[in-house]
């Protein structure tokens, strides 16, 4: 479902001169899989995922979602993704229900699927509470709720998020991780970023360490303890960050 071949990205500044923020990145990652990417801070993370979702164009590299190249086919890379970025951008005077109503329309759901699905996403995240809350009003947890919901309503098959459990009070973290679950179940294809290493080790079925913009290691959790020799997956990190004690 994502195939993700020597991508790289490099930014230019007048200070600071060229910066490699992704280096010659390699995976792919399966329907019905969760695969974590894991890093520190300017990793290389995020300029991943948004080089993927096609809101940034890649240096060199290439990459296909569902058959379809970031590059040459970015329309049509847009309609198979399902993205949460760090950066919710919701409407503050929009409702749950009415930003979810606008997102459907653009995503060319009819009237009728739109309900259905708004329906299934807010039983799903457990929304139905705050759905008709306008959108300023909201906790952080609820807006992340409603971020997530606008990612899934379209029903894609590949899911592209950024730290979607980020700040968030445990029972709102676990009804996410549940509707992640779910969603792997179903068969969607998942790219998942997160700093929670205990909730990587719990949802991802291999993980991919980056740092400096290259990818340090990717596999299962016991691929990763054997070529470590490391146990828990803090521990396995910072090792591969030559950070280990």
């Amino acid at each position: 479902m994502i195939q993700v071949s020597g991508l790289s990205k490099s930014f230019t500044d007048p200070k600071r001169g060229t910066h490699l923020a992704v280096d010659n990145v390699t995976f792919d990652v399966c329907a019905g899989e969760v695969f974590g990417l894991l890093g520190p801070n300017g990793a290389g993370k995020t300029t991943t995922l948004r080089m993927l979702a096609t809101l940034l164009k890649p240096s060199s590299g290439t990459a296909t979602l569902s058959g379809f190249d970031i590059v040459r086919q970015p329309e049509q890379v847009r309609a198979q993704i399902g993205f949460l970025s760090g950066d919710m951008g919701l409407y503050g005077r929009l409702t749950p229900r009415e930003t979810l109503e606008f997102f459907g329309s653009l995503n060319g759901l009819d009237a009728v699927r739109a309900r259905r699905r708004i329906d299934q996403v807010f039983l799903m995240l457990d929304m139905n509470s705050f759905a008709d809350v306008r959108g300023d009003k909201l906790s952080t947890g609820m807006k992340q709720k409603t971020a997530i919901a606008r990612a899934l309503l379209h029903d894609p098959p590949v899911l592209i998020l950024d730290e979607p459990t980020s700040g968030l009070d445990v029972p709102t973290a676990r009804n996410i991780e549940a509707a992640v679950l779910n969603a792997k179940q179903s068969g969607k294809c998942i790219l998942y970023s997160t700093h929670i290493m205990e909730e990587a080790e719990y949802l991802c079925d291999r993980i991919g360490v980056i740092d400096g913009g290259k990818l340090k290691a990717i596999g299962t959790m016991e691929d990763l303890r054997r070529e470590t020799g490391k146990q828990r997956l803090r521990e396995i990190f910072l090792d591969l960050l030559g950070l280990a004690a």
